[in-house]
């Protein structure tokens, strides 16, 4: 053999032997899903985020091809469900259907708390959002947001405002106006909307901030009245309510409620890409979109950046808990 052809196979040879040395994806990711994938979700049957939760199975199913079946474990406003998922396996078989309370907003003020969503979750896809609204008691006599900070701002500390807890993505949003508008309310936590509503109906409670899905009802019989949406745009399905934002009061104000899956972290990228398009992908159905809708919920494009939504959404509610020095 002469030096020339010699050459030519060695280099095969090396080159060979380096591909073989490249990382590889594990033997089971190539086959996924080869079993049911469970999707916990840290809320009651019935609720929005659970809702979202059977939406987003019933998309992952379909695009992918698996058996997915929801698992409900309710407890410290998700945090339950959110803790199972990060003790579980990275291997894409348990993912969590979350909201923003577990994934950026009750770590703020529960020392309890083990996880930290933005370390030890892998975000893979924002469902949809869920704007908030403040409502008013008709005891108040308050008909429009002008009229609600005008009154607050004339007696501060004697009127209260509900919310679904301390830390919560709701009270959040409450605190958040009284950063802005320069008002104080004494914040009431609420372990179930029914009693909130309940006490706003009533009169006992004077404002609150509170779900669209169940606001309505209440709204329709004109027992309580809407004064202004979190997002940054009026609803659709509500396009008489303004966006708070439309206040000069409270310019450019936007905090919304959301709902979005996640794995573990260290899942890996091959199935993470998976799940991501998946999800995307099942989002341009209309019929999916409708599903949303329904249930108050603004959905999804697909496009947005979970992993920068989820640290932007910390890094504002860390701030919130100073200005309100709030303690679970």
């Amino acid at each position: 053999m002469t030096l020339r052809t010699a050459l030519p196979a060695r280099r095969r040879l090396l080159s060979t032997l380096a591909l073989a040395m490249l990382p590889t994806a594990p033997a089971w990711s190539q086959g996924y899903p080869a079993k049911p994938i469970k999707m916990v979700v840290g809320y009651a049957p019935g609720g929005s985020v659970d809702m979202a939760a059977r939406i987003a199975a019933d998309v992952i199913a379909a695009q992918i091809g698996a058996t997915v079946v929801v698992d409900n474990q309710s407890g410290a406003a998700g945090a339950v469900a959110a803790q199972r998922l990060v003790n579980s396996p990275a291997d894409g078989y348990t993912l969590l259907t979350g909201s923003s309370n577990e994934m950026a907003a009750t770590g703020q003020v529960n020392p309890a708390q083990k996880y930290d969503p933005l370390k030890d979750m892998t975000s893979i896809g924002l469902i949809a959002t869920a704007p908030v609204l403040l409502v008013a008691s008709p005891r108040t006599n308050v008909k429009s947001l002008a009229e609600f900070i005008e009154l607050t701002r004339r007696n501060p500390g004697k009127f209260s405002y509900g919310s679904s807890g301390v830390g919560s993505t709701l009270h959040f949003a409450g605190e958040l106006i009284k950063q802005r508008a320069g008002i104080f309310m004494t914040h009431i936590p609420y372990r179930s909307t029914s009693s909130l509503t309940t006490d706003l109906v009533g009169g006992t409670l004077d404002f609150a901030m509170i779900s669209p899905t169940a606001a309505v009802p209440f709204i329709q019989g004109g027992r309580i009245v809407p004064l202004g949406v979190t997002s940054a745009t009026r609803m659709a399905s509500l396009p008489n309510v303004p966006a708070l934002g439309e206040n000069p009061q409270l310019k450019g104000y936007e905090l919304s409620g959301w709902f979005a899956l996640a794995g573990p972290v260290n899942l890996p990228p091959e199935v993470t890409q998976r799940l991501r398009t998946a999800l995307a992908t099942g989002l341009k159905d209309p019929a999916i979109r409708k599903r949303l809708e329904a249930g108050g919920s603004v959905p999804a494009t697909g496009n947005e950046d979970l992993a920068k939504i989820m640290r932007d959404d910390v890094a504002k509610f860390a701030g919130l808990v100073k200005f309100a020095n709030m303690k679970d």
